[in-house]
């Protein structure tokens, strides 16, 4: 081990303070019970452009993990990290975001390893254990009659992205791409817009709510869709779900400014992903508290086709989305998310 990788250790142990688990080849952990794991990356030109600000990519790194565990219903508890980055990196910048952003979640960055690479690739594995009084949340818990409920705005997102896309980018604010000029609403929409993208927030509450309630059947987060998660959520409960595209929940002025982008809203909301908010089913009847801001958009079926649609006119739903090997079936901008 180098002097510098030595001293980012010294330096990274002074800043966990007391307590923390850091400082041997392997990480101690005293967890009771049944542990939940998740892995995820980000990885640059793949996830994000380059030049977003570190702290911008470390509290995003933590968001995508913490919201595995918020659909598992489980609750955060330790992390391990490997980095792989090039000369110059800012290693004490992105620390900070990533043990800030893991303590307000009620984790720890237990370990992980470094390393040298061209370009930045970030992996986290995140540690979780089960809510007191709850249990664990699954895909393959939906029942025929079950009703279909989203924990938040969908396509908001998927806008953002395409933002960045066309040139805006992050300065500590969101700012538009040069030459767009908006009214402001839709200009803080625009906002709004990227800035979600960038920095998802997980639905941890609502997931403990999930997980404590014992009426939840099934439960997944959007990463890659909604359309692509619900295929993903009924077939591993075998079964099928209509869709009421009309009570799809949007943020303020997400269906204006997707029309002045000239992009279809109800595409942007189906397939284009990266929302973080939660997906899930409950029993007729039984709704999530109202503070959760929670949307019914449809019901499990036993038929195992999936439709889509309003008014009773019922389609087929495709599996919209992103698929990692396969690329973007939705937008055709997808991936990677963001620039400087």
């Amino acid at each position: 081990m180098n002097g510098s990788e030595d001293r980012l250790l010294a330096w990274l142990r002074e800043h966990l303070g007391e307590g923390h688990h850091l400082g041997d080849d392997v990480a101690f952990l005293d967890l009771p019970g049944a542990v939940a794991l998740t892995v995820d990356q980000q990885i640059e030109g793949v996830h994000f452009r380059p030049g977003i600000p570190v702290e911008v990519l470390a509290r995003r790194l933590a968001a995508v993990n913490l919201s595995d565990l918020a659909a598992a219903g489980a609750r955060p508890r330790a992390a391990l990290l490997t980095l792989a980055t090039p000369p110059g990196f800012p290693h004490r910048r992105f620390f900070s975001a990533l043990t800030a952003a893991l303590a307000a979640a009620g984790a720890e960055l237990a370990g992980g390893d470094l390393a040298r690479a061209e370009r930045p690739a970030f992996t986290l594995t995140l540690l979780g254990g089960r809510w007191p009084g709850g249990r664990w949340l699954r895909r393959d818990g939906a029942r025929p009659g079950d009703r279909l409920w989203l924990g938040g705005t969908v396509g908001e997102s998927a806008l953002g992205q395409e933002l960045l896309a066309r040139g805006a980018s992050w300065r500590g604010r969101a700012c538009l791409p040069p030459g767009l000029a908006l009214p402001r609403p839709l200009a803080a929409a625009a906002r709004r817009a990227i800035a979600r993208h960038l920095e998802p927030c997980p639905q941890l509450a609502l997931g403990r709510w999930l997980a404590r309630s014992g009426r939840a059947g099934a439960a997944i987060d959007l990463s890659d869709g909604l359309a692509r998660d619900l295929h993903r959520l009924c077939a591993a409960s075998g079964v099928g779900a209509r869709l009421e595209t009309a009570r799809l929940p949007f943020a303020d002025g997400f269906l204006p400014l997707a029309t002045r982008l000239e992009l279809a809203p109800e595409r942007l909301a189906l397939g284009g992903g990266e929302d973080y908010v939660l997906l899930f089913t409950l029993p007729a009847g039984v709704s999530p508290p109202a503070a959760f801001a929670a949307t019914e958009i449809g019901r499990i079926t036993r038929s195992r086709q999936l439709l889509a649609g309003r008014a009773g006119a019922w389609a087929p739903l495709p599996a919209l989305g992103w698929d990692h090997l396969g690329g973007a079936e939705a937008t055709g901008s997808r991936r990677p998310s963001g620039r400087a």
